[in-house]
């Protein structure tokens, strides 16, 4: 099985960003990620320049979508900018032709219905124009989020189903190791509970975790530095079969050693 393996870099140069870590895809921001301005470019030739010197090099661009976005909340002022962030992500994306957009799964208030939260994902996604493909990330915290635990993620995938957009098709999933890890959801077993509830992985977030099972706490390490046994990490990838991004640390190049531990260990 060959995987391509990429990772999360500065949105500044990031063929040069992926030609220093050997990767065959990267995936950035366009923007602040903690904001809800238009989302820019911010590679200096521009958005053709890219797209054509990807292609050249072999390399597979992703998008994360910001922090900021929260299209399940209850909250007018939060959920309709977040609406508007995330279709503007897409079209901005889709002009470098990218290969998914990565977004959160959000949360509801504490004292809110879920279902609502839910339903919200339902009417963003039968709205949403869909150019490129959008990939829902399970999270790791909070207690009424939308993509935390596979019960919650199984009711998000059939509110999103019940959606009648006609390109579904490009709403995909993106399996984080370090959140499922953090939400409580054992690494050995995840592939085969998640494909029973989504029928497809698109893409993995390989992270180590810095904090314990079950804790809640979205903070990555490196893989041989945190409390995910590497060797779950690199079962995962093998199951998943789906390209890989490591958001790991880059300290002292450590991304550059995870990529290097995968190379390793993963059975071509």
């Amino acid at each position: 099985m060959t995987v391509k393996l990429g990772a999360h870099v500065d949105q500044e140069d990031p063929l040069a960003e992926a030609a220093d870590r050997g990767a065959d895809l990267v995936q950035f921001f366009l923007g602040n990620p903690q904001d809800y301005k238009a989302p820019k470019l911010a590679y200096a030739d521009g958005e053709d320049a890219l797209k054509e010197r990807a292609a050249e090099a072999g390399v597979d661009l992703y998008v994360h979508a910001p922090y900021r976005l929260n299209v399940a909340n209850t909250n007018n002022r939060i959920r309709i900018p977040s609406r508007k962030l995330l279709q503007q992500t897409l079209d901005k994306a889709a002009e470098i032709d990218v290969k998914g957009v990565i977004v959160h799964g959000g949360h509801v208030g504490d004292d809110d219905d879920p279902e609502a939260g839910f339903d919200n994902w339902r009417k963003c996604i039968e709205r949403a124009e869909l150019p490129v493909p959008l990939l829902i990330e399970n999270t790791a915290g909070g207690e009424n989020a939308m993509a935390r635990q596979l019960d919650r993620i199984a009711r998000l995938w059939e509110a999103v189903q019940a959606s009648g957009n006609d390109r579904l098709e490009n709403v995909g999933f993106c399996l984080d190791t370090c959140h499922f890890h953090a939400a409580g959801e054992e690494l050995p077993t995840i592939v085969e509970r998640v494909l029973a509830i989504t029928g497809r992985i698109d893409l993995v977030h390989a992270n180590g975790s810095r904090d314990e099972f079950g804790s809640g706490a979205d903070r990555h390490s490196n893989f041989e530095e945190g409390h995910i046994d590497p060797a779950d990490i690199v079962a995962v990838i093998e199951a998943a079969g789906a390209p890989v991004v490591v958001e790991t640390p880059n300290a002292d190049n450590g991304q550059k050693a995870d990529l290097d531990y995968l190379r390793a260990h993963l059975k071509s």
